[in-house]
């Protein structure tokens, strides 16, 4: 029970009191650009994209644009590149060169 007798609200899986409609993420597994749709965010998703284009890759990139589910992830820079549920990058725009090698670098 909260103050005044009122019941207290409980947590979704993104952290609100359910007033949002976003699902909870799940970024264990893939490929992610997290940032609030800017244009950096979109520059780093595109060069993401151009990354694994060139590796081969046949891999969806997902976009977190959720602060509340991007700071859950553990993110407080944005944009950022998260792979498997690590994060590979973040405070900076990776040109397709810097993306590939750590995209490299964490699938081996």
């Amino acid at each position: 029970m909260g103050l005044f007798g009122k019941k207290k609200e409980e947590k979704t899986a993104c952290g609100c009191a359910g007033g949002c409609s976003a699902p909870a993420v799940d970024a264990s597994r893939g490929v992610f650009v997290l940032g609030g749709g800017c244009a950096k965010c979109n520059e780093l998703e595109a060069s993401v994209r151009a990354a694994l284009a060139e590796l081969g890759w046949q891999e969806e990139v997902g976009h977190v644009t959720d602060f509340v589910q991007i700071a859950a992830l553990g993110v407080m820079t944005t944009p950022a590149l998260l792979v498997d549920g690590k994060a590979l990058s973040s405070g900076r725009v990776l040109n397709k060169d810097e993306a590939k090698a750590l995209l490299q670098q964490a699938r081996g």
